[in-house]
């Protein structure tokens, strides 16, 4: 079943995925700029935030903007109404449908969300023409390890257990040499896999439980009464913020950049070896060293 979202709540609170998401967007584009009137795909527009980037880039170009959330795409639908370079559907990624295959494909803070990354790339490559570019970033091996832990703490205490019972995590943290063998399995090339962190702090607990509530513990909170969805998010941010002061987030984010094989998809993972790294904290602009296999 599709989670559905706060899409007015996430509008306000998405700014730090939204400019990881951006960043590696531009440093992609720089490298390659694309054709102005190319066509394009956000994968997971959540409302439209990094979609309304994307028209930049392609001026007389189209984009179609795909989430799985009813809400989402109400919102994004709303942004973009008269604008008819931009069509957005409610479609599942891993059924993504197009009627022309594309020249580039975006995606920020989405592919975490969904556990088949083989079959998700798969759909991806289809949806591309050869030579088109994957540039994509979601949470990566160890992302918010400490809200992680935090959360299944207070799943076990008395007022939340027995809501949790049989709970199942269905999110994907990927490493990078991981994602990159899954990317040439699909017929990818040119990939460049690496992850990165990004420690994003918070005035109080009160706004980290705002966030969590929102941006993290949406799953959790299908399963709780209503009234329950307020305590259980207070719980987790007091937690997190008895780790570090101020509140934190331990961010991982995976980044991809990968090239549609011009000969076509292949299953055999046969291709062009990628290249993984992972970026030091705080090192933003200069780019890391070159490591093969380290993730």
């Amino acid at each position: 079943m599709t989670h559905e979202w706060n899409a007015a709540e996430y509008e306000v609170l998405s700014a730090p995925m939204t400019g990881w998401g951006l960043a590696l967007l531009e440093r992609a584009l720089e490298d390659r700029p694309p054709m102005g009137d190319g066509s394009a795909i956000d994968a997971g527009c959540g409302t439209g935030r990094v979609t309304e980037m994307l028209t930049e880039w392609l001026p007389e170009g189209t984009v179609l903007a795909v989430d799985a959330s009813a809400a989402m795409v109400e919102a994004a639908g709303e942004r973009f109404a008269g604008d008819e370079r931009v069509r957005v559907e409610r479609q599942d990624l891993l059924r993504l449908k197009v009627e022309e295959p594309v020249d580039l494909i975006l995606s920020t803070a989405t592919f975490h969300w969904i556990k088949d990354h083989e079959r998700l790339f798969g759909r991806l490559a289809g949806a591309l023409k050869p030579g088109g570019r994957l540039v994509a970033q979601c949470g990566g091996r160890g992302n918010i390890a400490w809200v992680t832990r935090a959360t299944e703490e207070v799943m076990g205490e008395g007022r939340f257990q027995d809501h949790f019972e049989g709970w199942e995590d269905t999110k994907e943290y990927a490493d990078a040499e991981t994602t990159r063998e899954r990317l040439e399995a699909a017929g990818f090339e040119e990939v460049e896999t690496w992850t990165h962190e990004e420690p994003t702090r918070f005035g109080s607990v009160e706004e980290l439980a705002r966030y969590l509530k929102t941006v993290v513990l949406g799953r959790h909170l299908e399963r709780l009464p209503e009234a329950d969805h307020q305590p259980f998010a207070d719980a987790v941010a007091a937690k997190v913020a008895a780790v570090e002061e101020p509140p934190t987030m331990d961010y991982v984010r995976l980044n991809i950049l990968a090239t549609r094989s011009g000969s076509g998809v292949s299953g055999d993972g046969q291709g062009v070896i990628g290249t993984t790294w992972t970026r030091p904290v705080g090192d933003i602009e200069k780019f890391p060293k070159q490591s093969r296999g380290e993730t």
